[in-house]
């Protein structure tokens, strides 16, 4: 899941370590979700968002073709998934 957290944390100038004390996570998991590698619960996107004044969906971005994937991780196909 992409994210604008790097770009949210600039705008305040926190660092990783800043924010995961303001959320009450670890700064590795700031890093995994901002490189990618962790997708946040519910709760914790709801927090992040809030320490930011945003939404959820202006922090996190959503992606279509990556949801489809997970869910049908045998799929090979190259066709557009329409909702």
């Amino acid at each position: 899941m992409k994210t604008r957290m790097r770009v949210l944390r600039a705008e305040r100038e926190w660092s990783q370590a800043e924010l995961a004390m303001h959320v009450g996570v670890s700064r590795a998991c700031i890093n995994a979700i901002e490189t990618g590698r962790y997708d946040p619960s519910l709760v914790l996107a709801f927090k992040i968002a809030r320490v930011f004044d945003k939404n959820v969906e202006e922090v996190f971005l959503y992606q279509a073709d990556q949801a489809a994937q997970s869910m049908n991780p045998g799929s090979n196909s190259t066709e557009p998934h329409h909702a």
